[in-house]
């Protein structure tokens, strides 16, 4: 299907750009989207790729990866059915979740990465998507989190009287839009046009798989006094403790907001301490482990390079030609007669494309009807439980060389469009 839709947009841009006499911007939107897929996207990466591969090469080799797996074994094994349940790839899977609901977004692509990587190494078919991987994409793309911290930010910046309002009705978005994405990708799996090919078929992978862990020779286990090493573990969550008592400062205020704002405040500092500290405990050379995690990280961006290219030419071409002008002077009057507001249509079309554009649809929306407007905390909302669909898709496949997603494009769209109807509707029942 992402062949498809990757021609489609190609060619319409190239098309449209000819009958509307705008090919010179199609042609330079192409080469600032390479550019950007290089210079402003993957090489940034490496330094933040390396940084959580490290962290969680000292979470595995501690044992914590393990621990997690097991404690959300029952719902783990529901949705991933032919991921073993010792697997590594549980608990990668996990921690990346966790950090979505938190909004980590730094913390949660590498994280991510790190699971799909476990997963291709269950995969009979190189190349091809498996179930599990399909799964854990819906997951993804269904983008369920508990603070949507840039619409959010973007309706404070406008004046908005309460621009947190909006966190439930994205929430309750969010988790429709995620039940939807798990279940069409439940039901497309068993469909003959998304099988899997037989053991016989399945096709070469376009690049390197992810490799299993070489055999290296034993590290010295951390000499540090263990004392010394408990004290450390309770000075860091007394600490931990402390700030978060007294962050943010509106918490005096009370409230489930203030708490998960807190959560989200501290979460990145407590894991980049908590890990090695645990590690340390259990007697892991952490600087060395955290070394070889990182090596990972450059070899990961360079590894997307071409699938970010691919997509973001695509997006950048499309929306240069007028394309999403286009199919939204085109939907108008198919979407009028079931009340769903026109205006929210070059949002809903931009936001699986693109999260730069869609941010900048989204802030001229707020700017045209007021930040406190029923159009722009139905935008808010659409922000906060959909996700930039295809490049989620171009990043977590092009990190391990898939070329047959399957089912995981329709499974996330129609995720999105879920996240869309909940949007809207759980508005008009709020807010109107």
């Amino acid at each position: 299907m992402l062949n498809w839709i990757w021609l489609g947009l190609v060619l319409l841009s190239v098309i449209l750009g000819g009958l509307s006499g705008q090919l010179e911007p199609v042609t330079k939107a192409a080469f600032e989207a390479c550019e950007k897929a290089v210079m402003g996207l993957a090489l940034p990466m490496v330094g933040i790729f390396a940084l959580w591969l490290g962290i969680m090469r000292l979470a595995e080799k501690s044992g914590l990866i393990e621990i997690l797996a097991r404690a959300l074994r029952p719902l783990m094994r529901f949705l991933f059915p032919e991921v073993p349940a010792d697997h590594p790839a549980m608990g990668a899977m996990v921690m990346n979740m966790a950090a979505n609901m938190l909004g980590l977004g730094n913390a949660s692509t590498p994280l991510g990465l790190r699971a799909m990587q476990h997963l291709e190494r269950l995969n009979p078919h190189p190349g091809t998507a498996t179930n599990a991987m399909c799964t854990f994409l819906a997951i993804n793309t269904s983008s369920i989190q508990l603070i949507p911290a840039t619409a959010v930010a973007i309706l404070a910046a406008a004046g908005a009287a309460n621009p947190t309002s909006i966190i439930g009705t994205a929430f309750f978005a969010t988790l429709c839009s995620t039940v939807v994405g798990i279940t069409a990708v439940k039901v497309l799996q068993n469909l003959p046009f998304f099988a899997a090919p037989p053991a016989s078929a399945s096709l070469p992978a376009s690049g390197p798989e992810a490799p299993e862990e070489p055999a290296a020779a034993p590290l010295a286990p951390l000499s540090l006094p263990r004392k010394l090493l408990l004290a450390a573990f309770a000075g860091f969550f007394a600490v931990m403790a402390w700030r978060f008592a007294m962050q943010p400062a509106e918490a005096a205020r009370g409230g489930l907001i203030a708490s998960v704002n807190a959560i989200s405040y501290l979460a990145i500092p407590f894991m980049l301490a908590f890990f090695p500290l645990y590690a340390a405990l259990r007697k892991v050379p952490v600087y060395e482990e955290f070394v070889e995690g990182a090596k990972e990280g450059f070899q990961v961006a360079i590894r997307i390079i071409p699938y970010l290219v691919a997509i973001l030419v695509a997006v950048g071409m499309f929306r240069a030609a007028g394309g999403i002008q286009m199919l939204t002077s085109f939907l108008k009057p198919v979407f009028a007669p079931i009340g769903f507001p026109a205006e929210l249509l070059p949002l809903v079309l931009m936001r699986p494309l693109s999260g730069s554009g869609a941010n900048g649809i989204f802030a001229e929306l707020v700017s045209a009807n007021g930040a406190d407007s029923l159009l722009a905390k139905m935008g808010a909302s659409i922000m906060g439980s959909t996700e930039t669909t295809f490049y989620v898709l171009a990043v977590y496949f092009g990190s391990i060389a898939i070329r047959r997603t399957r089912h995981a494009v329709a499974a996330g769209l129609l995720a999105d469009i879920a996240g869309v109807a909940a949007s809207v509707a759980i508005c008009n029942l709020v807010f109107r």
